[in-house]
């Protein structure tokens, strides 16, 4: 009995000695068969939750994945695996899911259709709000922590609802002109229709498997889609997320792009598409409505269409009209009008200028870092019209003639920024320090003198982001981007901080008439 006791015991410690062995011999992509597929789908696409590849996994180092598949994820169906996978097959897991498949994974037209679900149909819900608040002072934050998003009353600021969110939304939340409806685009490929009215989720639709962002037309009446994977632009009916038409990114040539971002050009009547590994911008124009008033439905403050300087281009069959240049361009800045289009060249080598009327470059700009162009911002300054963008490798905001694109000033900040607002109404324009050891600090600049006038520190230690006026111009949120965070709300004229409202990693926010009235001092 001894004998036996002690020949377990030594066969016990032999496998704990060769358990590290057994478990690099194991198959990560069995083990995520077994216990991931059901969620995120026997190909890594996604399903109830997340794809898992590597460029829809680009948020998420790969030691807080780990992190995830141990731990699960509070307020998430994501549960812990800590007790059915050892550490080293946790780690294979996670190794594997951040491998690209071998074969590029497809999404084609039929697999959109299949994806498209309408839960609430087109006029079937009230046409008046649930809420007393002002419609067009309302802000939607993104609450990136938990995956949800918050509706708040521009004027007292307290919450009117905060409903879960698709994984990882990306590029910002896009209003109809009327603000009754907001898009929301996730980085694995899902369009969320949102009623504000209502607060009810009314249509949803997957446009890829790696999306960058998404547009809506001036007119209020489709949405179009960028992707990374596929290689493709989609367009989708407004009304209920119905797929329209997939766009291939391949030049004449057959060469395939990535899209890095689409964008609406109302004063063109069209969307324009940056194009990552090809050498054109691409503008599709959306037919003109019969109106000469927008109209979604649903308006109780109509915006007249506005005049469309590229009528002649416009066709009812979306054609894409292509726009040759002499780099790749990555990201788009453009003046109020959409007539010129600034866009980064590959690398942080400057930017060029393209006239859009005329698909002619009128102009470089000098630039000593890496512009963020998504992020910037333009105002009146002696007369002229200045644009002013931060930079992601320097403490930079170089600030530009757009007569005629020479350099007004670069304003030394204590680090690269990303996120940079202001307002018609304000003198200040907000720029944060998001890369660094500064990165809990934000700069606050005078318009007419150019220089910096405060710098503030409202959470030591903790990241300081991305402010977003009021429709007024008076008050202004700015989020501590953080688990424990919070938005903050300060006195536009003051800078004084009036409030705090605790959130789950506040990212963006974004006021319904600033986005949907094309405000100066905002990204559109």
């Amino acid at each position: 009995m001894v004998k036996r006791d002690v020949l377990q015991a030594l066969s016990l410690s032999a496998l704990l000695l060769t358990w590290p062995a057994l478990a690099e011999q194991a198959d990560p992509e069995s083990l995520y068969q077994t216990h991931c597929a059901s969620c995120h789908g026997t190909d890594r696409l996604g399903g109830m939750g997340p794809a898992l590849l590597p460029g829809n996994l680009s948020r998420l180092k790969q030691d807080e994945a780990i992190a995830v598949i141990r731990e699960g994820r509070p307020a998430t169906q994501m549960m812990g695996f800590d007790d059915v996978l050892t550490p080293a097959e946790s780690d294979a897991v996670a190794t594997w899911i951040y491998t690209p498949p071998d074969a590029p994974p497809t999404w084609t037209m039929a697999d959109i259709k299949q994806s498209h679900e309408v839960l609430h149909p087109f006029g079937s819900l009230p046409d008046e709000p649930t809420f007393d608040a002002d419609p067009l002072n309302l802000f939607l934050v993104v609450e990136t922590g938990d995956h949800h998003v918050s509706l708040l009353d521009g004027d007292s600021f307290e919450r009117i609802d905060r409903f879960e969110s698709r994984y990882a939304l990306h590029g910002g939340p896009k209003y109809t002109p009327d603000g009754r409806y907001v898009f929301f685009g996730s980085r694995d490929g899902w369009i969320s229709k949102y009623d504000i009215y209502n607060q009810k989720m009314v249509a949803e639709v997957r446009a890829g498997i790696n999306m960058r962002n998404i547009a809506v037309s001036g007119d209020g009446r489709y949405v179009m889609a960028a992707n990374y994977l596929p290689h493709s632009l989609v367009l989708f009916a407004a009304q209920d997320l119905a797929p329209m038409k997939v766009y291939p990114a391949v030049n004449e040539n057959g060469d395939s792009s990535r899209v890095s971002a689409v964008y609406a050009a109302p004063p063109r009547g069209s969307f324009i598409a940056a194009l990552k590994d090809i050498k054109e911008v691409w503008e599709i124009p959306w037919p003109k409505p019969t109106s000469a008033v927008v109209s979604t439905g649903h308006m109780k403050d109509p915006i007249e269409a506005r005049p469309d300087r590229s009528q002649r281009h416009a066709t009812p069959n979306f054609d894409v009209r292509r726009i040759p240049v002499e780099d790749y361009l990555d990201d788009f800045f453009f003046g109020p009008d959409y007539r010129y289009l600034v866009g980064a060249a590959r690398g942080g080598q400057g930017a060029r200028v393209i006239d859009l009327d005329s698909s002619e470059k009128i102009a470089d700009l000098p630039l000593e870092g890496m512009p963020h162009l998504g992020a910037g911002v333009t105002w009146m300054l002696d007369g002229r019209r200045v644009m002013a963008i931060p930079h992601l490798n320097k403490g930079l905001v170089s600030v530009f003639d757009m007569q005629n694109w020479s350099l007004v000033k670069n304003i030394e900040t204590q680090g690269p920024g990303f996120f940079m607002r202001s307002h018609e109404n304000s003198p200040y324009a907000w720029v944060d320090v998001f890369f660094g050891p500064n990165s809990d600090k934000v700069h606050v600049i005078d318009k007419q003198t150019l220089e910096i006038v405060k710098t503030l520190q409202p959470a030591p230690g903790k990241t300081a982001a991305h402010v977003e006026f009021d429709r007024y111009g008076e008050k202004l949120l700015l989020s501590i981007w953080d688990r424990d965070g919070a938005v903050i709300v300060y006195d536009a004229k003051t800078l004084e901080e009036l409030q705090r409202i605790p959130m789950d990693k506040p990212s963006g926010k974004y006021n319904v008439w600033n986005k949907t009235r094309y405000e100066e001092g905002t990204s559109h």
